[in-house]
């Protein structure tokens, strides 16, 4: 159901630098490539996540309740993609862990302050 999600940025390259380096840790590779914006997706037809300056010029900025949670593979990818987020400058808003019996995760906020989740079921 879901094609891509998209998150404001006020800086695309450094958004975009950000996103390179953290997508490769689960195979995310760039699909489209605009002026404005930037998308990856890890396989042809598979949801995307993508970065852009607001169309209406006015500041990106982070929605209060928003995240986009990343579906990591296995717990160790999750562990892997917070400490990569970190390492580029990202914030902590919780570190790996489960939340419940089966659900693994672990949270974190882009250089824009959007809210971005790494998780693992099972």
């Amino acid at each position: 159901m879901i094609g891509y999600l998209t998150l404001g940025t006020n800086d695309l390259a450094r958004a975009a630098a950000f996103y390179d380096a953290l997508l490769a840790e689960i195979g995310g590779k760039r699909w489209m490539e605009t002026e404005r914006s930037i998308a990856w997706s890890a396989a042809p037809g598979t949801p995307g996540l993508s970065i852009c300056k607001p169309f209406n010029g006015e500041a990106a900025t982070a929605g209060n309740g928003t995240m986009i949670a990343l579906a990591a593979g296995s717990q160790e990818k999750v562990d892997a993609l917070h400490r990569k987020a970190l390492s580029l400058g990202a914030t902590d808003e919780g570190a790996p862990g489960l939340r419940g019996p089966t659900y693994y995760g672990a949270y974190w906020r882009d250089l824009d302050g959007n809210k971005l989740c790494a998780f693992h079921v099972g």
